[in-house]
């Protein structure tokens, strides 16, 4: 349960970093690099997520 409950907190803080890149985005109109470095918090989440999820199934915490 407490690895459900990890995986969807890392999600709603990955949707949470787009949805930050976007209010910069039309706040700052591409006079900041505010912007590419909350997408680059979302890459990396993401990317470590799948990592993470890919461990797991390996190891067996994650069943099929």
């Amino acid at each position: 349960m407490l690895i459900k409950i990890a995986i969807v907190l890392t999600l709603v803080v990955i949707v949470g970093s787009l949805f930050s890149a976007l209010f910069f985005l039309a706040k700052d109109k591409g006079s900041s690099d505010r912007t590419a470095k909350a997408l680059t918090v979302r890459i990396t989440l993401s990317i470590l997520l799948f990592i993470a999820l890919m461990l797991g199934y390996l190891t067996g915490v994650i069943g099929h």
